[in-house]
């Protein structure tokens, strides 16, 4: 249940059926209710981040290289979590968003591979601190969807890289993070994604379903030990009204 005082979190979706995961489960168990939108089907975007406690940028099969209108206005909108200092947090799509807006480069592997399934998280010196930051340490393995990976905007530190995607986390500021990977993914997601984008698993470098799903029993547990220490980290402060003032 939503405790008296915590502002909702705004969660922004790309596809009519797309859920939060399990990253809208742990916010809810930790008292904020959910703002979901979804822009591409005409929801605005608020001016303000002070009716929020943190904004999260999803992903979804589009680019954030794409004309639509709905693409633009989202990644022009990061600006207001970034001018306000709030959290924010991009994943996959959102994380190229945030990086695009900032300025950097998103764009396909050179020799067309794919991350699809778990594979490696390395990381950087920055990664080491923030892992003492939070108190937990990253996970050696992370679940991926993705064709296109980013570079590190100026000004942003490197938190983890990857091997054929070297950017996997970034952070901007205090509060903006961009993860190129999906903490959170759920075991029916994966089984979903692995169904309805059967095709997508025949890119060079993707995983077959049988893997994935062997990956998520392998690695899983270390991802939900990191998010949970993250959100709290993430929305240390954010609860109330009066925290934003």
């Amino acid at each position: 249940m939503p405790e008296p005082g915590r502002r909702p979190v705004l969660l922004v979706l790309h596809q009519e059926q797309s859920t939060p995961g399990r990253l809208g489960r742990l916010l809810q168990e930790r008292g904020y209710p959910l703002d979901i939108r979804r822009p591409r089907f005409g929801d605005p975007l608020p001016e303000t981040m002070r009716d929020h406690a943190g904004a999260v940028i999803f992903g979804g099969p589009m680019s954030a290289n794409d004309p639509d209108a709905f693409v633009r206005r989202e990644i022009d909108w990061i600006e207001v979590p970034l001018r306000e200092e709030r959290p924010f947090l991009g994943l996959c799509l959102g994380a190229q968003m945030l990086a695009k807006c900032l300025g950097a480069t998103v764009c396909a592997h050179p020799k067309g591979r794919a991350e699809i399934g778990y594979y490696p998280l390395l990381p950087t010196e920055a990664g080491r601190d923030f892992a003492g930051e939070i108190g937990q340490p990253w996970p050696s393995h992370v679940y991926h969807w993705h064709r296109e990976g980013f570079t590190c905007p100026s000004g942003a530190d490197t938190l983890a890289t990857g091997d054929d995607f070297p950017t996997q986390a970034i952070r901007v500021g205090p509060s903006a993070f961009g993860l190129q990977f999906h903490p959170e993914v759920t075991h029916a997601m994966i089984c979903c994604w692995t169904v309805r984008a059967a095709e997508r698993l025949r890119l060079p470098g993707a995983q077959d379903r049988a893997r994935q799903i062997e990956g998520r029993f392998m690695h899983d547990g270390r991802v939900v030990a990191w998010l949970d220490a993250f959100l709290d980290h993430w929305l240390a402060g954010t609860g109330s009204p009066q925290a934003a003032s």
